[in-house]
């Protein structure tokens, strides 16, 4: 791992733009070195960030991403509750990502069933992989550590052969969802987490998200930085990742 870097804006307005400037780099940086860029995403408050800044750069060029899920919901895609349906209208409706490049569940499918799919396209889209190998995966943490689908003292926390693990039983509603696992996470070349709202980082689980051969980057308000006792880094207007 090239090591933790814990960076503080004053707010989500400040820290937006420097997301969506991580994001571009990492996919400029993945598209000369293997052409193409493949970006994990999860919900919550990345989506309407990542609706915000990504559509609002200059020459922006998605036609190479692949995207797909750290985790999701077991809902129809027109419901609240589906990450993919948030971002097909914050996001995927202003880009030009491919459709076939993104990377969906069947969410007709029973909740063992659609883990079992969704193993499947991600198989396909890395078939050199044991692991599927992202080039960048963003993820939030929940009140209580979580981060993907992976609860404080859940058996998934220990799970080291599933791609994709079912949950029937998830603590925060809808109950029944589908997640990548931490050996996925930590496969990935670059991992950030976007923590706001007064929440404290790094904490369990999330905190088992060490890339083994990845950067790792938790990017943290104020409010969620006030109680840290690491050492953290407060960037200027303007700066890079």
């Amino acid at each position: 791992m090239a090591g933790r870097r814990v960076v503080v804006f004053p707010s989500s307005a400040e820290l937006g733009p420097v997301l969506a400037q991580l994001v571009t780099s990492r996919a400029e940086k993945a598209i000369a070195s293997h052409g193409r860029f493949t970006l994990g995403l999860s919900g919550g408050s990345l989506v309407s960030m990542l609706g915000k800044e990504l559509p609002a750069l200059p020459d922006l060029d998605c036609s190479k991403w692949v995207v797909g899920f750290c985790d999701e919901r077991l809902v129809p895609f027109d419901d609240p509750e589906s990450t993919y349906g948030l971002y097909k209208g914050q996001l995927f409706s202003k880009v030009n990502i491919p459709d076939s490049g993104i990377l969906t569940i069947d969410s007709s499918l029973p909740v063992n069933e659609c883990a079992e799919d969704y193993t499947r396209k991600l198989k396909e889209a890395f078939p050199d992989d044991k692991f599927p190998v992202f080039d960048l995966l963003l993820l939030g943490m929940g009140p209580d550590g979580h981060t993907c689908s992976l609860f404080p003292d859940h058996p998934l926390l220990e799970e080291t052969k599933k791609i994709v693990a079912p949950i029937s039983d998830s603590p925060k509603p809808p109950p029944q969802r589908v997640t990548m696992t931490f050996p996925v996470v930590n496969s990935a070349r670059c991992v950030a987490f976007e923590v706001l709202e007064g929440r404290e980082g790094p904490a369990y689980p999330a905190a088992r998200v060490v890339p083994t051969n990845g950067e790792l980057f938790w990017l943290v308000d104020d409010p969620a930085a006030s109680t840290l006792t690491i050492q953290v880094e407060r960037l200027g207007s303007g700066a890079k990742l």
